[in-house]
This record gives structure tokens, sequence and C-alpha cells, in this order.
């Protein structure tokens, strides 16, 4: 499908889609610009994006492939490509793979997670089969056990590993613990959640000759986002233009930014998807334009719309609705979402702000803890793994909570991580 007109695709989502008819219903009948169309407010797209009465979809449900991205296992929260969508998706993902570091004949072992609608194994999957370079791929899977993919890397003297950052580091350890080493993998294809320099050197040990990359920047929901930049830093990548139209959003006037170095929030538009259509959408991250002539950005971390503990998405709503959930007599007056690193793991804290009487505290604290953990079990999953660090609550008053120095509004996320 070719890329659509801008003005062609907002009249046609209006005419096809109740969600998006009803969010432009105020704005005039020809809309030219992108910058004329309000951000897509999540709560209210989730919402429209049932698996049944559907209001976001532009057509029947009778062609498609469906997956699911983070949510609760009460409120997932489903996206939608159709055939060609999907061949377009991952033909565009597949070359980007060549700014990656992909070469013709590279054996490469897919090490993402299938299941359960999780979209990353069949993703990198469908992009490698699809990319212009030919390569020899193997579909081994993040969950399959360890022996058992050491002895595949090794029969087959695979070169590229591609998988999350915590996948490679958790099969970096068994090498390391069982004295073994992969000299002939070259390449590390790292993707889902950010590749943090303390993780480094266990990579090094266990794949001497291995550099790491980006293997691409790309989410279920949101679709393309960028491809990788050859060089040092692996948060660097380039807009898909023209398939999409990506925009960093400055976090006090809404604003697209345009002058580099200056943080702002990651919104896309996709120019060619049409069954569930990705207009202004607000993809949870912050980023920077490192040079914006050439569509180069740099990710920063997440945003205030979810935030990603390892290989777990958590969004932010779903987490004020469980703490709520857990909090019948309303004694929290603020909820902060703060995720740190610290052990070699990534954490989340949940800042809570308290009523000032300190009694029951602790017994509170942990139903807040249980409702998240029933609700997300992929969260104590990855604990029970090692891959993550167990959450965790704090109290504090509600002047302690952080917020921003210019409007005085709560910042939700709090991501403390190291990114430089």
């Amino acid at each position: 499908m070719p890329v659509q007109p801008i003005t062609e695709l907002i009249r046609f989502v209006r005419r096809n889609s109740p969600f998006y008819a009803e969010l432009y219903a105020g704005l005039p009948d020809r809309v030219t610009k992108l910058t004329e169309l309000p951000v897509v407010p999540q709560a209210e797209f989730w919402q429209a994006n049932s698996a049944r009465d559907n209001r976001l979809l532009t057509a029947p449900l009778d062609e498609a492939v469906v997956f699911k991205s983070g949510g609760t296992t009460g409120s997932p929260k489903f996206s939608f490509y159709s055939r060609e969508e999907w061949e377009e998706f991952t033909t565009a993902f597949g070359a980007g793979l060549v700014e990656a570091g992909l070469r013709p004949g590279h054996r490469v072992a897919d090490l993402f997670y299938a299941g359960d609608l999780y979209a990353s194994f069949t993703f990198i999957l469908d992009s490698l089969h699809r990319s212009p370079v030919s390569n020899v791929r193997l579909p081994l899977g993040g969950a399959a056990p360890l022996e058992s993919t050491v002895r595949t890397l090794e029969q087959f003297d695979v070169e590229v590993l591609a998988g999350t950052p915590t996948t490679l580091c958790t099969l970096a350890e068994h090498l390391t613990t069982s004295g073994l080493r992969l000299p002939h993998v070259e390449l590390l294809l790292c993707g889902g959640e950010g590749l943090f320099p303390d993780q480094q050197p266990l990579l090094r040990r266990a794949f001497p000759r291995a550099r790491t990359a980006s293997v691409g920047y790309a989410a279920v929901d949101a679709g393309l986002l960028g491809r990788a930049v050859p060089g040092e830093d692996p948060r660097v990548h380039q807009a898909f233009t023209p398939h999409t139209v990506l925009e960093i959003l400055d976090g006090h006037t809404g604003e697209p930014v345009t002058r580099e170095g200056v943080a702002g929030r990651v919104v896309v538009t996709d120019l060619r998807r049409r069954l569930m259509p990705v207009l202004r959408y607000p993809v949870g991250d912050r980023a920077e334009w490192t040079d914006a002539a050439a569509g180069h950005f740099r990710i920063l971390g997440r945003a205030e719309e979810g935030v990603r503990v390892g290989p777990v998405s958590l969004y932010t709503q779903d987490l004020l609705d469980l703490v709520r959930t857990a909090d019948p007599a309303g004694r929290v007056s603020g909820v902060q979402l703060v995720v740190r690193r610290h052990e070699g793991g990534d954490g989340l804290l949940l800042r809570l702000a308290g009523d000032g009487n300190t009694a029951g505290l602790p017994d509170l604290a942990a139903a807040v803890v249980d409702e998240v953990l029933a609700a997300r079990p992929l969260y104590a999953q990855a604990v029970a793994a090692g891959h993550i660090r167990p959450l965790s609550v704090e109290w504090v008053r509600q002047r302690d909570l952080a917020v921003n120095a210019r409007t005085g509004k709560l910042i939700r996320v709090l991501d403390e991580r190291p990114h430089s």
C-alpha cells in the first residue's frame, strides 16, 4: 500500500473510525497538517480499541493478525494489522537491519519471546525473512533452556544474536559461569528495552568478539519508529521516513521540537496503516533530535504514558487503577512511578502519598503490591528469574512528590536509570 497523503488519511479515518470521528468532530472538514490534530488520548484510545464492539478500527475484523502489548490481564491492549500492513511493517524494519549490521549470509538466532499474543519473536523473524540481504534464521526464542540454546549456537556457529538485553545477559551469565565463551558471535542486536553500560562487561566476557547494536526501534501498537544508526550510541535512530512521521513534542507547550538536544515526548503517525490507524499517537518514550535534518534522534527513556522495567511493560493508568482497587478507604492521595537501576537490574518503586496516619501503612503497601503482581504476573516471573528487582513501595507526604517546576503538575513517571 502506498504512503497516504495526510489529507486523504485524515479523511479516511474520520469516515471509517468512530473513535477518530468523535476525536476530530470539532475540526474543520479539511485538515492538511498533522499539527492541526490533537495528540491521541491514551486512555480513550485503548478503551475504544477493544476485542468486542471495537470503535477504533476502520473495518470489520475479518482478516488480520492480532497482538497484545503491555497492559494488565484484565485490560489487555490489542494491536491489529492487515496482512498487507504486517508485510510492509516487517519489510521496512528488515531493511533497517542492514543499518544495524546484518550482513549477507549471517546466521541469526531469534531469542525474543513468543506466545500469549506477544509480537517480538514473530516480528523479528518476519523482518529477517524480508530483509534485503540473505541470512540464516534460527527461531530459538527467549524461553528455550539455556543449555539447548548454547548447543544450537555452537552447532551452527551463529554469528548474530537478537534479543532483549535481559535475555542476552542471562545467556551471557550462563556461559561465563559454565566456563564458556562464544567467540564466533559477531553482533548482538538488542531491542525491547534499554541497554545499560553496566551490562556491557558481562556481554564482552561471554561474546568477546561481538559488538552491540540496536535491532531497531518499533512497537507493536505504534509501529515503525526508527532504524538503527551506525555509531557508538545504540540509542540513536533514524525516523522511518516516508512510512511514518515521528514528532518530538515539547513537554510544556505540546509544540513540535525542531532544535537538537531538546528533550520531548515521542509521537508517531503511520502513513500506511488503515485498519488500526495511528495518528499522532504517544509512544511513551522521550527523545531528542541529534540531527534533525537527517531525522536522527536519541531515545532518552520512558515518558508519562507508561514504563518498561526489564522485559515488563506497565501502563501508568493501569497502575493507578490497581492502587485505587487496593485502597478502598482512599488513603493514597498521590502515586508516582519511579524506575531505578540497582544491583545490575531495573526495578519499579511505587511512591505513594499517604494521609499522614502511619497506622496500617505496611498492610496497605502489601495489598498494593499483591494487586499489581496479580494483574501483571510477568513482573513476578521476571523477578523470580533474576531479570529485574522486586516491586517496592515508598510512603511520602504529598509535598514530597516530584512536580514540574514550571507548571506545578505532578510528574507521574520518574526514570532515574542512567541514560548516559
